[in-house]
């Protein structure tokens, strides 16, 4: 775990440097060009630095061990952390969505496309080289924050496009509404953008469950043990970049506990290898045992279901 935090942190910290490095070219390049869609590319660096400290906290919180107070971690923090990015974004869509109609209205016109043009490349191949270095730490982590800020960046190399293209557009070839037209663009681009990274950190905040594929992967696993029957009661989360599983299996009554718990062991190690970072509850059932009737929660036999399905 430590090596997963180390990684995070320095994704997070990478974020942050070439946020500051935009910022400070894009800030030249608006005043120099006047462009809508610079000034749109500027704001959304800016949120992206705002939104890069943040995510630097919380992956900063989320990797303390679990504590007293904290006995499931700190994980939460992550999507904390993705929250608050996402009502930065829409609120810079909203702004940039509003200059563009201003401008739209008063046609204003654009300068110096070589200077903006030139920032709007340097920030290209600087993204590009964040964005590699993203993939590899969540690929070692999982980190919702990390993931959050991807999809920032990931949205970035199109957003620079876009002003290239309406610079280019607009004072060479003479169309002068296409930089706010472009704005717009670059304006419902960031409002899906955050759109979708609400309903992710929404999803960990509320404990969805694993997606359906996962979970039968998970139940595979379990299935190869012959000694388990009946696993039902399954419930899944995540948080942060940890997942937590608890279930409930039949072993036969007159089992006696030491060997019932060396069973469980065996099932927790390999499921743990199968599925690293997890952490696993299980509650034995002793065969023939009925769950209480008319509660909504309790699950059908999951390998059953997986014969069935097979």
């Amino acid at each position: 775990m430590s090596e997963q935090r180390t990684l995070a942190r320095s994704a997070a910290i990478a974020s942050i440097t070439v946020a500051v490095i935009l910022v400070a070219l894009k800030s030249w390049a608006s005043w120099r060009t006047g462009s809508t869609a610079m000034l749109g590319s500027l704001a959304d660096s800016a949120l992206d630095l705002i939104a890069s400290l943040a995510t630097l906290t919380g992956v900063w919180i989320a990797s303390m061990p679990a504590d007293e107070d904290h006995r499931f971690g700190h994980g939460k923090a992550e999507a904390l952390a993705a929250i608050f990015q996402v009502m930065l974004i829409a609120l810079s869509a909203f702004g940039i969505g509003a200059r563009a109609i201003m401008q739209l209205a008063g046609q204003q016109v654009t300068a110096a496309a070589d200077e903006g043009i030139a920032v709007s490349l340097i920030a290209i191949v600087l993204t590009f080289a964040l964005l590699a270095w993203q993939r590899h730490v969540m690929n070692r982590t999982r980190s919702l924050a990390i993931q959050t800020d991807h999809l920032h960046y990931k949205s970035d190399l199109l957003l620079n496009l876009a002003v290239i293209a309406a610079l280019v557009l607009d004072q060479y070839a003479g169309l002068g509404m296409v930089d706010p037209l472009f704005g717009l663009a670059i304006a419902t681009w960031l409002a899906i953008g955050a759109w979708r990274g609400a309903s992710d950190a929404v999803d960990d905040l509320m404990d969805r469950e694993w997606p359906e594929e996962k979970r039968s992967a998970f139940v595979e696993v379990a299935a190869r043990h012959p000694e388990l029957s009946n696993l039902h009661d399954l419930r899944t989360r995540t948080s942060g970049n940890r997942d937590f599983v608890q279930f409930h299996v039949d072993l036969p009554p007159t089992m006696t506990i030491a060997l019932s718990h060396a069973i469980i062991e065996r099932v927790e190690e390999d499921l743990r290898e199968q599925f690293p970072g997890t952490e696993i509850l299980i509650h034995i059932d002793p065969e023939g045992h009925v769950d209480e009737p008319g509660n909504p929660l309790v699950e059908d036999n999951e390998f059953a279901k997986l014969e069935k399905d097979g």
